[in-house]
Protein backbone atom coordinates (compact mmCIF):
# COMPACT_ATOMS: atom_id res chain seq x y z
CA UNK A 1 0.00 0.00 0.00
CA UNK A 2 1.53 3.60 -1.12
CA UNK A 3 1.07 6.00 1.19
CA UNK A 4 1.63 10.30 -0.40
CA UNK A 5 2.54 12.03 2.80
CA UNK A 6 3.69 9.67 5.22
CA UNK A 7 7.23 10.24 4.69
CA UNK A 8 6.78 14.01 5.07
CA UNK A 9 5.18 13.48 8.60
CA UNK A 10 7.63 11.10 9.61
CA UNK A 11 10.36 13.34 8.95
CA UNK A 12 7.97 16.80 10.58
CA UNK A 13 7.51 13.96 13.63
CA UNK A 14 11.30 13.25 14.24
CA UNK A 15 12.53 16.87 13.36
CA UNK A 16 10.23 18.08 16.09
CA UNK A 17 11.34 15.56 18.69
CA UNK A 18 15.16 16.27 17.96
CA UNK A 19 14.57 20.30 18.47
CA UNK A 20 12.44 19.50 21.57
CA UNK A 21 15.20 17.80 23.16
CA UNK A 22 18.26 20.52 22.19
CA UNK A 23 16.21 23.04 23.31
CA UNK A 24 15.15 21.81 26.19
CA UNK A 25 18.43 22.63 27.96
CA UNK A 26 16.68 26.31 28.17
CA UNK A 27 14.16 27.27 31.11
CA UNK A 28 12.47 29.90 29.65
CA UNK A 29 10.38 32.79 32.05
CA UNK A 30 7.94 34.62 30.73
CA UNK A 31 5.47 36.35 32.60
CA UNK A 32 6.56 34.57 35.34
CA UNK A 33 6.00 31.34 34.18
CA UNK A 34 8.74 29.35 33.87
CA UNK A 35 9.06 26.17 30.90
CA UNK A 36 11.52 24.71 29.22
CA UNK A 37 12.71 25.39 26.28
CA UNK A 38 11.16 21.91 24.30
CA UNK A 39 7.76 23.20 25.03
CA UNK A 40 7.09 25.39 22.56
CA UNK A 41 7.46 22.61 19.75
CA UNK A 42 6.63 19.28 21.60
CA UNK A 43 3.12 19.67 21.39
CA UNK A 44 3.26 19.16 17.61
CA UNK A 45 4.71 15.75 18.14
CA UNK A 46 1.82 14.66 19.74
CA UNK A 47 -0.39 16.29 17.07
CA UNK A 48 1.62 14.14 14.78
CA UNK A 49 1.08 11.19 16.48
CA UNK A 50 -2.55 11.59 16.36
CA UNK A 51 -2.50 12.13 12.57
CA UNK A 52 -0.48 9.01 12.19
CA UNK A 53 -2.60 6.70 14.42
CA UNK A 54 -5.96 8.14 13.20
CA UNK A 55 -4.66 8.13 9.07
CA UNK A 56 -1.81 5.44 8.95
CA UNK A 57 -3.24 2.82 11.96
CA UNK A 58 -1.46 1.50 15.50
CA UNK A 59 1.05 0.00 13.57
CA UNK A 60 2.70 2.18 11.61
CA UNK A 61 2.57 4.51 14.47
CA UNK A 62 4.48 2.87 16.65
CA UNK A 63 7.06 2.14 13.48
CA UNK A 64 7.64 5.99 13.10
CA UNK A 65 8.05 5.87 17.37
CA UNK A 66 10.49 3.67 17.43
CA UNK A 67 12.33 6.08 14.26
CA UNK A 68 12.36 8.90 16.68
CA UNK A 69 13.71 6.75 19.67
CA UNK A 70 16.54 5.80 17.23
CA UNK A 71 17.48 9.55 15.92
CA UNK A 72 17.21 10.60 19.23
CA UNK A 73 19.61 7.99 20.09
CA UNK A 74 22.07 8.66 17.38
CA UNK A 75 21.61 12.30 18.17
CA UNK A 76 22.87 12.10 22.00
CA UNK A 77 25.66 9.87 20.97
CA UNK A 78 26.92 12.07 18.57
CA UNK A 79 26.72 15.04 21.39
CA UNK A 80 28.44 12.96 23.58
CA UNK A 81 30.96 11.69 21.10
CA UNK A 82 32.14 14.87 19.84
CA UNK A 83 31.95 16.79 23.35
CA UNK A 84 34.78 14.23 24.49
CA UNK A 85 37.13 14.43 21.44
CA UNK A 86 39.35 17.04 22.05
CA UNK A 87 38.96 20.50 21.22
CA UNK A 88 41.59 22.72 19.25
CA UNK A 89 43.12 24.86 21.50
CA UNK A 90 42.32 27.73 19.27
CA UNK A 91 38.59 27.15 19.49
CA UNK A 92 38.30 28.04 23.26
CA UNK A 93 34.70 27.27 23.48
CA UNK A 94 34.54 23.92 24.99
CA UNK A 95 33.00 24.85 28.27
CA UNK A 96 29.87 26.41 26.52
CA UNK A 97 29.88 23.04 24.41
CA UNK A 98 29.63 21.40 27.33
CA UNK A 99 27.52 23.52 29.38
CA UNK A 100 24.77 23.30 26.83
CA UNK A 101 25.22 19.85 24.54
CA UNK A 102 26.88 18.35 27.42
CA UNK A 103 23.49 18.62 29.88
CA UNK A 104 21.76 16.88 26.97
CA UNK A 105 22.76 13.83 27.58
CA UNK A 106 20.24 13.33 30.57
CA UNK A 107 17.54 15.39 28.77
CA UNK A 108 17.31 13.08 25.89
CA UNK A 109 17.41 9.95 28.38
CA UNK A 110 14.17 11.64 30.52
CA UNK A 111 12.63 13.13 26.87
CA UNK A 112 13.15 8.91 25.53
CA UNK A 113 11.39 7.65 27.84
CA UNK A 114 8.76 9.69 28.71
CA UNK A 115 8.28 9.93 25.07
CA UNK A 116 8.24 6.18 24.14
CA UNK A 117 5.39 5.83 27.25
CA UNK A 118 3.81 9.33 26.38
CA UNK A 119 3.16 8.52 22.61
CA UNK A 120 2.63 4.93 23.21
CA UNK A 121 -0.18 5.39 25.42
CA UNK A 122 -1.01 7.87 22.98
CA UNK A 123 -1.81 5.99 20.66
CA UNK A 124 -2.85 3.01 22.02
CA UNK A 125 -5.72 5.33 23.70
CA UNK A 126 -6.67 7.27 20.21
CA UNK A 127 -6.97 3.51 18.72
CA UNK A 128 -9.10 1.99 21.16
CA UNK A 129 -11.62 5.29 21.31
CA UNK A 130 -11.71 5.30 17.77
CA UNK A 131 -12.64 1.43 17.57
CA UNK A 132 -15.62 2.33 20.29
CA UNK A 133 -16.84 5.55 18.53
CA UNK A 134 -16.97 3.86 15.22
CA UNK A 135 -14.53 6.45 14.09
CA UNK A 136 -17.24 8.73 15.05
CA UNK A 137 -15.99 12.20 17.75
CA UNK A 138 -11.95 12.49 16.55
CA UNK A 139 -11.89 15.82 19.25
CA UNK A 140 -12.72 13.34 21.67
CA UNK A 141 -9.63 10.49 21.47
CA UNK A 142 -7.34 13.40 20.12
CA UNK A 143 -8.10 15.39 23.47
CA UNK A 144 -8.33 12.39 25.63
CA UNK A 145 -5.19 10.41 24.30
CA UNK A 146 -2.93 13.73 24.67
CA UNK A 147 -4.42 14.24 28.07
CA UNK A 148 -3.43 10.62 28.98
CA UNK A 149 -0.13 10.63 27.30
CA UNK A 150 1.19 14.01 27.94
CA UNK A 151 0.07 13.49 31.76
CA UNK A 152 3.36 10.80 31.83
CA UNK A 153 5.27 12.42 29.24
CA UNK A 154 5.28 15.26 31.42
CA UNK A 155 6.07 13.66 35.01
CA UNK A 156 8.58 11.11 34.06
CA UNK A 157 10.27 13.86 31.34
CA UNK A 158 10.36 16.23 34.33
CA UNK A 159 11.77 13.64 37.04
CA UNK A 160 14.87 12.30 35.35
CA UNK A 161 15.69 15.13 33.04
CA UNK A 162 15.63 17.46 36.20
CA UNK A 163 15.60 16.05 39.28
CA UNK A 164 18.06 17.11 41.65
CA UNK A 165 19.08 19.69 39.61
CA UNK A 166 16.16 21.95 39.67
CA UNK A 167 14.53 23.07 43.08
CA UNK A 168 11.35 21.03 43.45
CA UNK A 169 9.03 23.68 43.80
CA UNK A 170 10.17 25.10 40.29
CA UNK A 171 10.06 21.40 38.83
CA UNK A 172 6.27 21.67 39.78
CA UNK A 173 5.67 24.75 38.74
CA UNK A 174 7.15 23.83 35.15
CA UNK A 175 4.74 20.66 35.22
CA UNK A 176 2.01 22.70 35.73
CA UNK A 177 2.97 25.46 32.99
CA UNK A 178 3.93 22.49 30.61
CA UNK A 179 0.82 20.34 30.94
CA UNK A 180 -1.47 23.02 30.54
CA UNK A 181 0.32 24.33 27.85
CA UNK A 182 0.31 21.25 25.91
CA UNK A 183 -3.00 20.24 26.59
CA UNK A 184 -4.18 23.93 25.02
CA UNK A 185 -2.02 23.35 22.16
CA UNK A 186 -4.09 20.32 21.10
CA UNK A 187 -7.40 22.25 21.69
CA UNK A 188 -6.20 25.45 19.96
CA UNK A 189 -5.14 22.80 16.67
CA UNK A 190 -7.88 21.11 16.86
CA UNK A 191 -9.68 22.83 14.28
CA UNK A 192 -6.79 22.73 11.91
CA UNK A 193 -5.81 18.72 12.70
CA UNK A 194 -9.63 17.81 11.39
CA UNK A 195 -9.01 19.80 8.16
CA UNK A 196 -5.58 18.16 7.86
CA UNK A 197 -7.15 14.15 8.80
CA UNK A 198 -10.03 15.11 6.90
CA UNK A 199 -7.73 15.96 3.65
CA UNK A 200 -5.10 13.15 4.10
CA UNK A 201 -7.73 10.58 4.14
CA UNK A 202 -8.52 11.64 1.01
CA UNK A 203 -5.56 12.12 -0.49
CA UNK A 204 -4.38 8.63 0.71
CA UNK A 205 -7.33 6.71 -0.20
CA UNK A 206 -6.88 8.04 -3.48
CA UNK A 207 -3.54 7.51 -3.89
CA UNK A 208 -4.10 3.76 -2.92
Amino acid sequence: MKHKYLDLITVGFVTVLLLSNITSAKIITLSGISFDGGTILFPLAYLFGDILTEIYGLAQARRVIWLGFGANILMVLTFMIVGLLPPDPTWGLQNSYEAILGFVPRIVLGSLTAYLIGEFLNAIVLDKIKKKTDEKYFWLRAIGSTIIGQFFDTTIFLLIAFGGILPWNLIGLIWVTNYIFKIGIEIVFLPLTYKIVKQLKKTEQTAN
